[in-house]
């Protein structure tokens, strides 16, 4: 919506609520957050599929930033492919990602096997195997699938 009265609206609401970057509990103890946004599900609140897209869709646009800055090439893979980086950059942040150097390298010589063994030996495979486990078959394979 962006007729004018949403925007008023939304002035308004700022102005009286405020903003805060993080949840907080309002004057009446539920659990909010953003300008006036109640996330207390005691009392009904939450967010919908369409919001929580809308926030990590936010989230990644810096993280395309990241990648097109310090990993040039990494448009040239599939887009599944992409996506992993996309996906293990938001988990461990761009700086996370930047560690698997020998994983990176490989994925930069188009060696997606041994991109997919580098990702494997990691640290965040051991934390998160079901994860990296469809991780690692996309890198190999060039194509995702949920199993």
């Amino acid at each position: 919506m962006t007729e004018p009265a949403v925007d008023r609206a939304v002035a308004i609401l700022e102005a009286e609520e405020g903003f805060s970057a993080h949840a907080y509990y309002d004057s009446e103890g539920w659990l909010t957050i953003g300008i006036g946004c109640l996330i207390d599900t005691r009392k009904g609140g939450g967010i919908t599929i369409d919001e929580a897209r809308h926030l990590l869709r936010n989230r990644l646009a810096p993280i395309y930033v990241a990648l097109d800055e310090r990993l040039p090439w990494w448009r040239e893979m599939t887009p599944d492919r992409r996506a992993v980086l996309v996906s293990l950059a938001c988990q461990v942040g761009i700086s996370g990602l930047l560690r698997f150097r020998r994983t990176l390298a490989a994925m930069e010589a188009g060696d997606y096997a041994g991109a997919s063994k580098g990702l494997m030996a990691s640290l965040w495979a051991r934390q998160t195997p079901a994860r990296a486990g469809r991780a690692e078959a996309a890198m190999r394979t060039g194509a995702w699938t949920a199993e």
